[in-house]
């Protein structure tokens, strides 16, 4: 008789652990930050609990004549120290914030090749991103016209695809299971956290989930000269401050962070500590830079992942806002989370982490989810970066970071094309029945 594959063993190990245990929890056990204000977890945690600003004046080559100034640029990261050279050829900035993001995770979640070889089928990746590898692409575009078709790479035909980093993790790191990427505009890289909790929950082991972004190249900064939404102030301590009467648009960022989403019962049996559960999501849509309309479907999205949290509006112990940094956004999301909290929603603390070091399309609310689980593990919640003289019924954090038990946060994201998401992350030590 012929011994059952590998991938079939594990499937059922994971049926034993369904049955045993009921329904499949994802739970986050690694996390991997390359920012502006670390390119580790641990120096993007100690700059973010600082409230650190970081943003500055655009350096990156090319870039020196556009209107846009002020940007959060990842200056201290080598793609060559972190990244085997024949990957990195293939690929754009964006790729190589995500498989370092990627690598750190993994080892912080202590899953090395070998664990995850013999059953390659039960670990996927999935991503979501906004700008894809426009550094690349343009690049190559450049060799086209300026010498010819037979002076253009190879890898042209991927790097730039949306859909890259994806590709370049798997099989990088050998995953052979569900691997997908997510298009929801920024509120995207929210919705690739929910789609890798709902793939555990059908019955994958480990999903490596989150958003990487590289727009700050001449092509793809040009592309975003047309959004009414980007912050036009060149002083960067005064470029984006949402929720103030001084709001006047977002500054733009690059980097990003992976997590490491795997079934909770597997990650006690390899004794790994669960850093926080993913308890509840949803996604609404709303139409592009409709902001007063952002106020219902946001609220919506705020209601449905709690119910999918089985919380109660009371619980949630601190929001990371979206914070656009448009009067109009800003007023509709101070209103969403008074309707979807309540009474509640003027009490709970609200925090925006990103105006310190821009917005990274869809790797922002990523980021921000980071940051709540390190804020749940260190019980403080951190500031918003210069940010005072708040104008909206919020108790915004600023100023300095705020100590506080943090056992559910909320983490708010919405697109310029419309798309909402509310993702509702629980403490890891928090009851998951």
């Amino acid at each position: 008789m012929s011994q059952p594959s590998t991938s079939s063993t594990r499937t059922s190990r994971a049926d034993e652990r369904t049955s045993r245990s009921g329904p499949r929890r994802a739970v986050v056990t690694g996390i991997g930050v390359v920012a502006p204000n670390g390119t580790s977890t641990e120096t993007f945690w100690k700059a973010t609990q600082e409230g650190v600003n970081v943003l500055d004046r655009v350096t990156r080559e090319g870039c020196e004549q556009l209107p846009l100034k002020v940007a959060g640029e990842v200056r201290s990261f080598d793609p060559a120290a972190a990244i085997e050279e024949r990957y990195l050829v293939q690929t754009d900035r964006f790729t190589h914030f995500a498989m370092a993001a990627a690598d750190a995770a993994l080892e912080d979640a202590r899953l090395g090749r070998a664990d995850t070889e013999g059953a390659p089928f039960s670990a996927g990746v999935v991503t979501a991103a906004g700008s894809g590898g426009g550094e690349f692409g343009q690049r190559e575009l450049q060799k086209l016209w300026g010498k010819g078709r037979r002076y253009v790479g190879p890898w042209q035909s991927i790097a730039w695809f949306y859909a890259a980093s994806t590709g370049q993790v798997s099989i990088r790191r050998g995953f052979k299971g569900p691997c997908s990427v997510v298009a929801a505009d920024e509120a995207g890289g929210l919705d690739a956290l929910a789609h890798a909790a709902r793939a555990v929950g059908r019955g994958t082991d480990v999903i490596v989930a989150g958003s990487t972004e590289a727009p700050l190249a001449p092509y793809s900064m040009v592309c975003q000269l047309g959004y009414g939404e980007l912050s036009p102030v060149t002083d960067p301590g005064r470029a984006y401050r949402p929720f103030t009467d001084e709001a006047c648009g977002f500054v733009p960022a690059e980097g990003g962070a992976m997590l490491v989403v795997e079934e909770a019962s597997a990650a006690r049996e390899r004794g790994v500590p669960v850093r926080a559960h993913v308890a509840g999501h949803t996604a609404t849509f709303t139409g592009a830079s409709r902001w007063e309309l952002s106020r219902q479907g946001l609220a919506e999205a705020i209601r449905g992942a709690l119910a999918e949290a089985g919380c109660a509006p009371e619980e949630v112990d601190v929001v990371f806002a979206d914070a656009l940094g448009v009067p109009e956004a800003d007023r509709a999301e101070a209103l969403a989370i008074a309707d979807a909290l309540g009474a509640h929603g003027r009490r709970v603390p609200v925090t925006a982490p990103k105006t310190g070091i821009g917005r990274a399309y869809c790797a922002a609310p990523v980021l921000d989810a980071a940051a709540a689980v390190l804020a749940m593990e260190h019980g403080l919640i951190p500031p918003t970066p210069n940010v005072f003289d708040i104008c909206h019924d919020l108790d915004l954090v600023t100023g300095g970071a705020r100590p506080a038990q943090v056992r559910t946060a909320l983490v708010l994201s919405r697109g310029l094309m419309g798309s909402n998401s509310a993702l509702v992350l629980r403490h890891g030590t928090a009851d998951a029945s």
